[in-house]
């Protein structure tokens, strides 16, 4: 199954699925990204947000949910599940398409590190499941919601592991093809 989805993403990843891809991306970055920001810093205040963070505890998570008060979790909770929705695919679609593009030119077909276009999905779905645990958290509070409140700071800390490595992957996959490229032209 993660070979014929890694080899699909390969197959549709052409230039202009690509460019598509990243300007989605730069377009949600620019004009986006900085509204939800500003929304999120509003009812967030100075205890942040647990999607932001890197590390953070259960105890945390119930420490920012009791500062958001009943409107901000509320919000929070809506977030999560318009916005959150959406960029998650927004950046996924993008690193998925980009390195497959790249990996396909840089390296061997047959190569294992073929399957790093998949990383990004696992990053996605990292972060839905982030998004639905400290969501379950933020609707139940006060009450403790055991097994999730423990889960979420995991999800958060593998999404930001899998995104960053994402685009490490990526960057090593361009760099990669332009030495081969630079090799074969010089030599």
């Amino acid at each position: 199954m993660w070979k014929e989805s890694s080899s699909w993403l390969h197959r549709v990843s052409s230039t202009w699925v690509t460019l598509s891809a990243l300007l989605a991306f730069l377009l949600f970055s620019a004009l986006i990204l900085p509204a939800q920001s500003s929304r999120a810093e509003a009812y967030s205040g100075a205890v942040g947000s647990p999607d932001t963070s890197f590390f953070y505890s259960a105890d945390d998570l119930y420490d920012i949910a009791q500062a958001y008060g009943e409107q901000g979790r509320a919000a929070y909770v809506r977030s999560r599940f318009t916005f959150d929705v959406v960029w998650p695919l927004i950046y996924m679609l993008f690193l998925s398409t980009a390195i497959s593009w790249v990996y396909t030119r840089a390296l061997p077909a047959d190569g294992w590190w073929q399957l790093a276009n998949l990383v990004p999905i696992l990053g996605a779905l990292s972060d839905y499941l982030e998004n639905v645990s400290t969501s379950i958290v933020m609707l139940r509070y006060p009450a403790q919601t055991a097994v999730v409140d423990a889960l979420a700071p995991i999800f958060t800390l593998v999404k930001w592991i899998l995104i960053g490595s994402s685009f490490g992957l990526l960057v090593a996959g361009a760099l990669i093809g332009i030495w081969r490229r630079a090799r074969k032209t010089l030599g």
